[in-house]
């Protein structure tokens, strides 16, 4: 089971290091608001995270892939929900360097369930669970100690590089204060949200 655990990891690490619509939630909370937003964000991608691989492991994953009806329901409510986030982001005002962090921080609640949502809503996450756990189980083990070990693993692993974004992110704020570095952040990180959920919105269903 150790080699098994061993590979996972491994692909498990490198999956997450990838940007997706999380890390760049994460990564647009820590420029705009500082580093006590981002471990908000942060906890709401290790929950999301958590939520998806729990449902995955519980079936849901599979009753995604077996209905179309209910894929499609779920995917266009997170790429909704990605690109109403994506037309915030790039609305949002920008911050004058005179000012303190704390008078335009928005409420860390709001920012944990916006990253909770992102990281759940997201169906192609789910069904990929499904497709990516199989491949490294060990049919000679207890099957249930083997998907609670890496579960627990992927979300250390995913929570973790969120941290390293958002502090990095955080780091750089404090030299990136101009407007219109800020401007340019918040339309390129809106952007890339509005594309993610064009993006869920036209994922196809695999054919099983």
């Amino acid at each position: 089971m150790f080699d098994h655990w061993i590979a996972f990891a491994i692909a498990s690490a490198i999956l997450v290091v990838i940007p997706g619509p999380t890390v760049l939630l994460v990564i647009s909370h820590a420029l705009s608001h500082g580093r006590r937003s981002a471990f908000a964000t942060v906890a709401g991608v290790a929950l999301g995270d958590l939520t998806s691989m729990t449902g995955s492991m519980l079936g849901l994953g599979a009753l995604l892939a077996a209905s179309a009806a209910l894929f499609t329901a779920v995917k266009w409510i997170g790429a909704a929900y990605l690109i109403f986030l994506g037309v915030k982001l790039w609305r949002a005002p920008v911050t004058d360097p005179g000012v303190a962090p704390e008078a335009v921080d928005p409420s860390r609640r709001r920012m944990f369930w916006h990253a909770y949502a992102v990281t759940t809503l997201n169906p192609k996450s789910i069904v990929f669970f499904v497709a990516f756990l199989p491949q490294f189980l060990d049919a000679t083990a207890p099957l249930f100690k083997q998907m609670m070990v890496f579960e627990a693993t992927f979300v250390t692993l995913a929570t973790l590089n969120a941290l390293m974004y958002a502090l990095t992110a955080s780091a750089a704020r404090q030299t990136i204060r101009k407007p219109r570095v800020q401007r340019i952040v918040n339309r390129t990180g809106g952007s890339l949200l509005i594309g993610a959920g064009l993006f869920a919105a036209l994922w196809k269903r695999v054919p099983t």
